[in-house]
């Protein structure tokens, strides 16, 4: 299975090494970010150049990757004999995840174990789960390891569990720890859940008040070319939860519209052959955040309208001229608005459409040296050594236009680009969703007590991707 795992920073330095089978060589990460470097915003590469620009980029992916997320690295790189690792990687907070692996193994499997380990970092250490974070806490990251694969097989992954066995830092643990020299993050016995039926929840849990929020989100992934036309779209879907109940609570959940699901996984905690015969999640929740479901729709390639357009232009060409100092002029000019005729389906008629959280991302070709940049609404940040400018609106309603506009200085030494890099947006819409899907009862046997249930619907953006001219 997992032979070694690496935690890479945004500039390539090993953060953290753990090796579980054979010694893997630390060149594997030199072979893998010779590959990531490539890119200006693959793995991080705007942490190593901005602190600022990369915080706000947190929570989204970068612009495009050049690295698969397995690779067959060959170990006579390192001047052995004539065998190979598989290297898996995925990119969280800035930070780069390496499986090493001597054989084949299921890709899912190792990619979905990488992700569950930085679920588990952010749970630890708070959103986002980047370089300071794991560097304040190597003692726990190392624990958290040890817990979560035995000799490189995925052994104990539910966050309920984990945090069992090894306590949450907390300012108090790390000053007792210091002063008695005991280890107060451990946990001297294992939890109940470890030898129950139902090692996601806790035992003996109880709450003065009980409640329960679920979300259902879906994201628009989504291609528009330069002329504003819908190339492709996606839409996916997952269901949130936040638990807060006492004992151990049986939920049943159904939908207005299940036919509209399709593709889904579950948490361990759903029983699958419910689902299948009667379209309705029974399951006993665990405690605290976690996501009950991920799904995709159905008629999933159709094109759809999104709720939102963008129109940027680029300008190099005849309309530049050159300086004095051997340098040329362009104009950058970007346009956002709402499309009113969109593919939502609304929960609430209350008001007029309202966008929230809007933002774009834009990234400038290697020949812009460097970009003067206004908005009307929000603030630009622009990034002169990665060429990126962050674009932060805000809230969006359908009286506002916001428009961003400049000037370039470009490299007379450069040629112009055959085509620009596409500009990403990023939104969010409460109260709508594409599907239509609503939570039509949530029941709940098992307990005397009556909780506090909360459901509502989110439709935000994926990678959403516009074309320059």
């Amino acid at each position: 299975m997992i032979q070694s795992l690496f935690l890479l920073s945004p500039t390539g330095e090993i953060l953290i090494e753990r090796h579980f089978r054979d010694n893997t060589p630390r060149s594997i990460c030199q072979y893998y970010w010779d590959k990531a470097s490539v890119s200006l915003n693959h793995h991080g590469g705007l942490a190593a150049t901005s602190a600022s620009v990369s915080t706000s980029l947190a929570s989204s992916d970068s612009l495009f990757d050049t690295v698969p997320p397995v690779l067959e690295v060959p170990l006579t790189h390192q001047g052995s004999s004539n065998k190979s690792l598989y290297l898996f990687s995925i990119l969280r907070d800035g930070l780069s995840y390496l499986a090493a692996c001597p054989s084949e193994v299921s890709p899912l499997l190792v990619l979905e174990f990488l992700h569950r380990v930085a679920d588990t970092f952010s749970d630890y250490f708070g959103t986002p789960a980047d370089e300071n974070a794991i560097k304040e806490n190597f003692s726990t990251v190392y624990q958290l390891l040890e817990e979560m694969l035995d000799h490189g097989w995925p052994l104990t992954t539910e966050p309920n569990a984990l945090q069992d066995m090894i306590r949450p830092p907390t300012v108090m643990g790390k000053i007792t720890e210091v002063v008695t020299g005991s280890n107060a993050v451990v946990a001297e016995s294992l939890p109940k859940g470890t030898i129950s039926n139902m090692p996601w929840r806790k035992a003996g849990v109880k709450y003065a008040q009980n409640e329960i929020y679920v979300d259902i989100v879906e994201e628009i992934d989504a291609i528009v070319d330069v002329t504003g036309r819908v190339v492709s779209t996606d839409v996916s879907g997952s269901i949130q939860a936040q638990s807060h109940l006492s004992g151990v609570p049986d939920l049943l959940m159904t939908f207005k519209d299940p036919d509209v699901i399709d593709d889904c996984s579950f948490h361990p905690c759903v029983r699958y052959t419910r689902f299948e015969l009667d379209r309705v999640v029974s399951f006993v929740p665990p405690d605290g955040n976690f996501e009950l479901m991920k799904y995709r729709t159905k008629n999933n390639s159709s094109i759809l309208n999104p709720p939102i357009s963008c129109i940027p232009q680029f300008s190099y060409g005849e309309t530049k001229h050159q300086n004095t100092n051997g340098t040329q002029q362009g104009s950058v000019s970007v346009m956002i608005n709402i499309q009113p005729n969109s593919c939502l389906t609304f929960t609430s008629k209350k008001g007029s459409l309202l966008i929230e959280e809007v933002s774009c991302t834009i990234s400038f070709p290697k020949i812009v040296k460097t970009a003067n940049l206004t908005v009307n609404m929000g603030n630009v940040l622009y990034d002169e050594a990665a060429k990126v400018a962050k674009w932060v609106i805000g809230k969006l309603d359908q009286t506002k236009k916001p428009h961003l506009q400049g000037s370039m200085l470009l490299n007379a030494n450069e040629d112009t680009p055959e085509e620009n890099p596409p500009l990403q947006l990023t939104w969010k819409i409460p109260q709508s969703s594409v599907s239509g899907l609503s939570v039509s009862g949530l029941s709940m046997v098992g307990e005397t007590y009556r909780p506090y249930k909360g459901v509502r619907t989110i439709t935000k953006s994926g990678r959403f991707q516009v074309r320059c001219s």
